[in-house]
């Protein structure tokens, strides 16, 4: 992070030590105390600025030697601030604080202090104590408190200094629980008001959320034994910030906290930088450090503030287990034997809304091997599962950034890390946007029919941005090998490397072309090619915009790009319907013998029985039972008897013993087994937490059966999904001729061929509005 960047922690420390001498100076004088050198005070007292002649560095400069710190009389002096931590910059104000033992000349002392710090052109902000009156502000006072906190003897009666605070630290820490949620609050706010200093065009350096100030308030909870102290790379990202808030006071020759645009160039040269995008490129990388373990800090307070968090350990997913309100590992498992491990924390992490543990995710990222290229289903099923959890998957995916994850797997992503873009339209980074882009095109996997697909092109969308030239043709080509290192079939590919390469059509299109020009519309419908490709298109258009910020996406706009999808639309609308699933081919000598059977082979579980209303959401209740999630299944039938194949894996754990699973599977299709009764006992034993997500989506699809109504159901997957769409079917007294259910991720999209009690469609208006309503309030 500090390779290139010119340090002035040297400078820093210098100018503390002359202005710690030419203090005790004036404190010796001021209490009557011979200088014992030649200069004396009257040399110091004019300082006409912070290093012009007569200031404390150039005062400092006939001084033979440090000065005697012991002053008679029970006066200290003591620095707090910047100065208090041995950080002063060029324009840093002093805070100072003139300890005493009720001296009745105190006032006096104090102005022969205060007078010539005045006329040196210094900004100061001080105040007179007793050791009581300043354990007693700190008490009230938070800005106080942490002064205190930090504060450091300059010049005096050194045990005055340590009784100050060794008293305010055992406040501190006895009254931690009020004041440390005190300090929360006056952290969120300065947050809201400062927002994201990574993301900032013009950053307050100390205010901002990831600024300086952040810092001081993480030291303050180490101090009160609540947290441990911040690590090496945050003290490396803070001493960056001091560095740039240092180049500011030289470039501005006086006192800011504000990098605003016009001086980033000039603060990046005296830093040794190329150029501003440098500058803040360091600075968003700085700034995200700091508040990322800021986020870890706190998160250690709430549960200080909250008390005990439930002991035990809670399934999320295989090897991973929620304790003490964080992810970490189940006993046992060792993420050196599994690449796939660290994404399936991920995803389960993102899912619960909960976060990773730091010892947990840095062990992952130590010891987990590489992924193999191309990468496993199970690996890119993880990736869309995460990205699929919406907004609880942005601080999944930056404690990923955070320990170096991602660039380990995927490399491309070093090129848009941290990258900024200064223009007001982007509120974000460049990964920041894209991680935003596709936590927001979550909200819409219930519009796409590949919301997998969707969620990896709006995470690559701008993936271009770190390579020279049009950054949506560049991008295309980083996506197709990207998609090619993830494992995605070549036709997935290459829709993946066209919604990249075409993200900007709709919007460009729609804001910069006549809409009622036929030709507009023939060539947006030409470049798209497919009414999936315009559906990604559509989700990630409205997706991109949101993130970005309300100058890049508003209703005019929205209304806009909706009208140009629309006649888009039209143009495509000659696409044949879907085709009506056919019977898969294994299972189908089976259903030939008739009668009923079970076969449970590894991940595949095939059922042949007598075709009756129910099968299918039955024996999809048996395996949910068995905590066995449905990642596809197909059902049909062959003259009387239907054939269902579900193809399965265990939510967590080892799968249950094949031959309990075909008992009850035989009680069920007998009817001899409450399957309600087993799925409601497993829902109370596994106390999910409830992430938002996207709402369901049930759409009865015209014109794609003459024989059947198509219904097409997209849901967030969560166990016993199928049991409570087929039972709705059930208690609309339809049947299930045919089935297609696919898991994409943490998306379910299944589709449902039902026919009436008459064997046909549906086709009175209030019966399709009773399907559709029963099968959503199933999914609630």
């Amino acid at each position: 992070m500090r390779d290139d960047v010119h340090s002035y922690a040297a400078a820093r420390r210098e100018r503390t030590s002359d202005i710690d001498h030419w203090l005790a100076d004036l404190l010796r004088a001021a209490c009557g105390t011979p200088y014992g050198r030649a200069g004396g005070a009257g040399r110091r007292g004019g300082a006409g600025g912070t290093d012009g002649p007569g200031g404390p560095e150039s005062a400092l400069k006939d001084a033979p030697g440090p000065p005697l710190r012991h002053v008679p009389g029970g006066v200290a002096l003591v620095a707090v601030g910047s100065l208090g931590r041995a950080e002063p910059a060029p324009g840093s104000d002093l805070d100072l604080v003139l300890l005493h033992r009720g001296r009745d000349d105190v006032a006096r002392v104090a102005d022969r202090v205060w007078y010539p710090v005045w006329d040196s052109g210094i900004g100061l902000d001080h105040s007179v104590r007793t050791v009581a009156e300043a354990v007693a502000v700190a008490g009230e006072d938070l800005r106080a408190a942490l002064g205190l906190i930090q504060a450091r003897h300059v010049a005096g009666d050194p045990e005055l200094t340590r009784a100050a605070r060794e008293a305010v630290l055992a406040e501190w820490r006895a009254g931690s629980r009020r004041r440390l949620a005190e300090l929360r609050d006056a952290v969120d706010r300065r947050a809201e008001t400062g927002g994201e200093l990574a993301f900032l065009l013009e950053p307050d350096l100390k205010d901002a959320r990831g600024g300086l100030r952040d810092v001081q308030a993480m030291q303050a909870v180490a101090a009160a034994w609540v947290a441990a102290a911040p690590g090496p790379r945050v003290r490396e990202a803070y001493e960056l910030l001091l560095d740039v808030r240092h180049g500011l006071h030289l470039v501005t020759a006086r006192g800011a906290d504000r990098l605003v645009l016009q001086e980033q160039d000039a603060v990046a040269g005296v830093l040794g930088l190329l150029d501003a995008e440098a500058l803040m490129r360091r600075l968003a990388e700085s700034g995200r450090t700091v508040a990322h373990a800021s986020d870890a800090t706190w998160r250690a307070v709430g549960r200080l503030l909250s008390g005990p968090a439930p002991r035990g350990r809670r399934p999320l997913a295989d090897g991973v287990v929620e304790h003490g309100g964080e992810v970490v590992l189940a006993r046992g498992v060792s993420p050196r034997k599994d690449p796939t491990l660290l994404l399936r924390a991920a995803a389960a992490a993102a899912e619960a809304g909960l976060p990773i543990a730091p010892a947990t995710v840095n062990a992952l990222a130590v010891q987990a091997p590489p992924l193999p290229v191309p990468w496993p289903r199970e690996a890119r099923d993880a990736l869309v599962a995460l990205l699929g959890a919406g907004r609880a998957a942005v601080p999944v995916w930056e404690e990923l950034d955070q320990a170096g994850v991602l660039v380990r797997l995927l490399p491309d992503w070093e090129r848009v890390r941290h990258r900024p873009q200064r223009n007001p339209v982007h509120r974000y980074t460049v990964d920041r946007h894209l991680i935003e882009t596709a936590a927001g095109a979550a909200a819409f996997t219930r519009e796409v029919s590949r919301p997998d697909l969707l969620l990896i092109s709006a995470l690559l969308h701008d993936i271009g941005k770190g390579w020279p030239g049009d950054h949506s043709i560049t991008g295309a080509v980083v996506a197709r090998d990207i998609g090619t290192r993830i494992g995605l079939p070549p036709a997935d590919v290459e829709t993946v490397e066209s919604v990249v390469r075409h993200h900007l059509l709709l919007p460009e299109t729609a804001t910069r072309r006549d809409l009622d020009d036929p030709v507009t519309v023939s060539r947006v419908a030409e470049a798209v090619g497919s009414r999936e490709t315009l559906e990604l298109l559509a989700a990630l258009a409205v997706a991109d915009g949101r993130a970005a910020g309300p100058a890049a996406w508003n209703s005019w706009k929205a209304a806009l790009v909706s009208d140009l999808v629309r006649r888009v639309r039209s143009v495509l609308a000659g696409t044949p319907p879907p085709p009506v699933p056919a019977l898969p081919a294994a299972p189908a000598a089976p259903a030939r013998h008739g009668g009923g059977a079970v076969r449970v082979a590894g991940g595949v579980v095939t059922v042949v029985a007598p075709d009756r209303a129910g099968l299918l959401w039955r024996a999809a209740g048996v395996l949910a039972a068995h905590r066995l999630v449905v990642r596809a299944a197909s059902a049909a039938s062959v003259g009387e008897t239907a054939v269902i194949e579900f193809s399965v894996m265990p939510e967590y754990g080892s799968p249950p013993d094949p031959a309990t699973l075909e008992a009850d599977l035989r009680l069920a299709l007998a009817g001899r087994l409450d399957i309600e009764q087993r799925l409601a006992r497993r829902a109370r034993s596994l106390r999910r937490v409830q992430v938002p997500t996207a709402p369901p989506r049930v759409t009865l699809v015209d014109d794609a059966s003459n024989t059947a109504t198509v219904v097409e159901v997209r849901a967030h997957d969560r166990p016993g999904l199928l049991w409570r769409i087929g039972r709705a079917f059930g208690d609309c007294g339809l049947d299930v001729r045919a089935a297609r259910v696919e898991t994409l991720g943490a998306e379910a999209v299944d589709v449902f061929y039902v026919v009436d009690r008459a064997g046909g469609p549906l086709t009175e208006g209030a019966q399709r509005a009773q399907v559709r309503d029963q099968v959503l309030a199933a999914l609630r």
